[in-house]
């Protein structure tokens, strides 16, 4: 009798061992509700920290569970447990009350006395970049009274052209045909039918490279094997991912900032940010110009000279802000 009764005693000494044990991380959290970037999730706000309340469909049917109430909650952290935003530490609570204590060591009525603004900015910024590729568009026009002697010079011109083009730009460059047009030359006189005098054939050629200090002699190549129009050329960014992730954390610093400045100006402080919007990073191409009449300068002996600036990246962000300030 007396060993089943040391026995029993030593269960129930666990038991109350093991339950001071599981409540050992319990704790009383005094703040205001708040809600969570993820929809239906639910904080509470100390001056300290954020708690994400675990279970708030326990409580959301009390009339005073909204935004900006005070409260007095006890329950459990979990550290363990580990959510898509991890906006605040895990808070499983237990019981929950409306309380007059809105910030952890607050005075009675903080919570009135404190109001929620939320205020709309944007940030832009511009990042400056080297470009990496040319694009160079250059045609051959023939012209001639019958159209099938327009298409044949063109032809045998436009060959020689790409030929030439290969060679020049080199084995990394891509050299293809953007376009072609074969259309009759009409001369219109008053009071008379529109005569056709002959026919004009065109050949558009694009060429892609990354070398960019071989596009002044690429133009000059195309001019002398028989091109007679360069379009123009046009220097952009084919790597752009580090100057575009840049310019985005640029504007949405700027943005931040005026936000945190608007805050000041009220007396007050940027809780949490609601919403961020990006509004598009943009590559601004940086252009030579055209060139329509560089054919005719690139024969000679100057070699055509081409000065490659810089690419600018624009970004634009927009976010809502939510500041609490003082009534």
């Amino acid at each position: 009798m007396r060993r089943q009764l040391l026995i029993m005693t030593s269960l129930v000494a666990l038991v109350l061992f093991c339950t001071a044990q599981a409540f050992a991380r319990d704790i009383t959290v005094r703040g205001r509700l708040g809600r969570t970037v993820e929809a239906g999730g639910w904080l509470i706000l100390t001056d300290a920290q954020k708690y994400l309340i675990l279970n708030p469909q326990r409580f959301q049917n009390e009339t005073w569970f909204r935004e900006g109430t005070g409260v007095e909650a006890t329950g459990e952290t979990k550290e363990d447990v580990v959510t898509t935003y991890q906006e605040g530490i895990p808070f499983e609570v237990r019981s929950m009350r409306p309380s007059d204590e809105g910030t952890g060591g607050g005075t009675a009525g903080a919570v009135a006395s404190r109001r929620l603004t939320r205020v709309l900015v944007s940030g832009d910024s511009i990042v400056q970049a080297q470009p990496d590729t040319a694009i160079i568009s250059i045609s051959v026009i023939t012209q001639n009274k019958r159209a099938l002697d327009a298409q044949t010079e063109n032809a045998n011109r436009s060959d020689e052209v790409v030929r030439v083009l290969k060679a020049a730009a080199g084995a990394g460059a891509e050299v293809k045909t953007s376009g072609y047009n074969l259309q009759p030359m009409t001369v219109y006189r008053e009071n008379q039918p529109p005569t056709i005098t002959g026919y004009q054939a065109s050949n558009s050629v694009t060429v892609t490279m990354s070398d960019l200090t071989k596009v002044g002699a690429v133009i000059d190549a195309a001019a002398q094997a028989g091109a007679n129009n360069i379009n123009g050329v046009l220097f952009t960014l084919r790597k752009d991912r580090p100057a575009r992730d840049q310019a985005l954390a640029d504007a949405t610093r700027e943005a931040i900032g005026k936000a945190q400045t608007i805050a000041q100006a009220l007396g007050g402080r940027v809780s949490r940010i609601v919403e961020v919007q990006e509004g598009g990073v943009t590559p601004r191409p940086v252009y030579e110009g055209e060139l329509r009449n560089q054919a005719v300068m690139a024969r000679s002996s100057a070699p055509t000279p081409i000065e490659v600036g810089t690419l600018d990246i624009t970004s634009q962000v927009q976010l809502i802000a939510e500041i609490e300030t003082a009534q």
